[in-house]
């Protein structure tokens, strides 16, 4: 599934083609996707300008003028396709051919400056619903989420406070989108590799008694910005299905250090261990049980 990097490459990818602009036309074709189409999903787009596109944890959040806001999820499978008047660009090499067959474009919004933008999803995973900004607060899908990973508020100080008392793992705490919203199994490998920390440490361990943040917790978050602006700058990691809007696939998975790289050796400087997988919480966790403690 897609990541907070790989959404937000989507994010800027689609941002000028959309924002700014009106739809003029959309197509459906079908009556949902994960969850059914509202019954006025189509009347409630068509004719509208966007305002505003951003994201929430893994979702975009197309704002309309008229009040309302596309929520917008890549599922499993999910990718935009954005086709020019003078038709698709897909610039270098490193990008997944384009097949003619367009069986899963299964939402094309029709923009009034001639630009087409196709949500192609073969496994249907992802879904779009719409939801008034009044009501956002509200909204079950965002109701509950942790803070960006990204943002102001999160820090050394919120994620000690936010995982003082746990006894789950450490790995678990940062995949439970109510600690931190956003992140996934490749990112938390990669930041607990790069801050020294084991994904079996307690999560409790990022606070003191007193609950101030410890040296643990001041070091992850700095690993959880680094991993995540690299890899927004990276176009993301194109492991299975994710790629760019304009098919350019992300590069991130180049500069993976711990992540799918069973058996490989480690690569921080002086040790000779090599890096383990096992299954932690039905997931896939890569380490080195050198390193990490």
């Amino acid at each position: 599934m897609p990541e907070l990097p790989e959404v937000e490459t989507v994010r800027r990818g689609l941002q000028p083609v959309m924002e700014g602009q009106r739809i003029a036309r959309v197509e459906t074709r079908r009556d949902g996707l994960r969850f059914p189409f509202q019954k006025d999903f189509v009347a409630r787009l068509e004719g509208k300008v966007v305002s505003g596109l951003g994201r929430r944890a893994k979702y975009l959040m197309a704002d309309m003028e008229s009040g309302d806001v596309l929520l917008m999820h890549l599922g499993m499978s999910g990718s935009f396709r954005v086709t020019l008047p003078e038709g698709e660009r897909t610039p270098g090499d490193f990008h997944y051919p384009r097949s003619e067959n367009r069986t899963h474009d299964h939402v094309v919004f029709h923009m009034a400056s001639g630009v087409m933008i196709s949500f192609n999803d073969p496994r249907r995973f992802g879904y779009m619903k719409i939801v008034p900004r009044a009501d956002m607060e509200g909204e079950p899908l965002l109701r509950g989420l942790g803070p960006e990973p990204l943002g102001n508020e999160f820090d050394a100080a919120m994620l000690a406070h936010s995982c003082a008392g746990k006894k789950t793992s450490l790995k678990a705490a940062l995949l439970d989108q109510r600690v931190v919203a956003g992140l996934g199994n490749i990112y938390v490998c990669e930041a607990l590799f790069r801050s020294h920390l084991s994904p079996k440490r307690q999560a409790s361990t990022l606070a003191s008694r007193s609950g101030a943040p410890t040296d643990h917790a001041k070091r992850l978050v700095g690993s959880i910005h680094t991993v995540l602006n690299a890899a927004i700058r990276a176009g993301g990691s194109s492991l299975r299905d994710h790629r760019q809007t304009d098919g350019e696939l992300g590069y991130f998975q180049h500069s993976f250090l711990v992540y799918d790289r069973e058996g490989e050796p480690c690569k921080t400087p002086k040790c000779k261990s090599t890096v383990k997988r096992f299954t932690q919480n039905g997931r896939s966790t890569f380490w080195c049980s050198t390193c990490q403690k």
